[in-house]
């Protein structure tokens, strides 16, 4: 990652485990240097979702960042014109897809681990999001808040088809059911997109344990009325989950963009940004 992240991004994680669970199979990594944010919402026997996700984290995190040492987040792939973060996610999700389900499948105790994950690249004032499950993440941009990922979950396969409404799906029993999962199966897509940002740009990456109990009017309202302080809105995102009855782990990852981070061009960057 090129020095150009230097004071772009402030980046706040928290993870919580809730009233109700006895453990937090959860896990949330942030880097501002590296403009990378990553949070996992594991599942699976005893332990097994905790071991699940924080190996995606963890994992993620290193082979990213072992990558970008090589080939710049930023830098265009010859063949797409997209930037290499967005090719590099999808690669190295598969990858850490495929070491979680070998250590299921290898160890008894792991048996029929998985974990959600949402992550984010930050580099030339854009935001490469890739994510797996029913973890999300969210855009507040002036007064407007927008999810930016789309679940991966059989509610949200009833929302899309008319069968039930958002707003019943907040209390529907199988609400945490999702249809992709990091781990389970020999093989993962992640779904991955790319969004310019913006100087003032909040984003909110969390696992269902804090949208299950807190409507988006209130995500927003807490985001918008402690934004200058990003640990007192992570903090008190936890807070009002737990208030709200705290069912499950709450986790948050906060990122802000403080200020413009525009790549320095050269070679096949500086073609593809001149032909586009």
């Amino acid at each position: 990652m090129t020095n150009s992240l230097l004071g772009a991004l402030e980046i706040v994680v928290h993870t919580d485990p809730g009233l109700v669970r006895g453990q937090n199979e959860d896990s949330v990594f942030g880097d501002a240097s590296q403009g990378l944010a990553i949070l996992a919402d594991g599942m699976g026997g005893y332990n097994a979702g905790e071991v699940a996700s924080s190996m995606a984290t963890t994992l993620l995190a290193r082979q990213l960042a072992e990558a970008f040492k090589v080939t710049a987040a930023h830098e265009h792939d010859i063949e797409t014109g997209q930037p290499f973060a967005r090719r590099s996610l999808g690669e190295q999700i598969a990858s850490v897809n495929a070491a979680i389900y070998v250590a299921s499948a290898s160890q008894s105790q792991l048996g029929g681990m998985g974990t959600t994950l949402v992550a984010t690249v930050f580099c030339d004032d854009k935001v490469i999001v890739a994510h797996v499950g029913d973890s999300r993440l969210y855009r507040l941009r002036g007064e407007e808040l927008v999810a930016l990922t789309h679940d991966h979950s059989v509610l949200q396969e009833q929302i899309d088809r008319g069968l039930i409404t958002a707003k019943e799906a907040r209390h529907a029993l199988n609400r945490n059911l999702v249809t992709r999962a990091i781990g389970v199966d020999p093989d993962v897509e992640a779904e991955i997109h790319v969004y310019p940002v913006r100087v003032g740009d909040v984003y909110l990456l969390c696992s269902d344990g804090l949208y299950d109990m807190v409507e988006e009017e209130e995500i927003q309202h807490v985001l918008e009325l402690s934004g200058a302080n990003l640990d007192l809105s992570a903090m008190q995102l936890i807070k009002v989950a737990n208030d709200n009855g705290g069912e499950d782990n709450i986790s948050v990852a906060v990122v802000k963009v403080l200020r413009e981070f525009p790549a320095a061009r050269g070679g096949w960057s500086k073609l593809w940004s001149w032909l586009n």
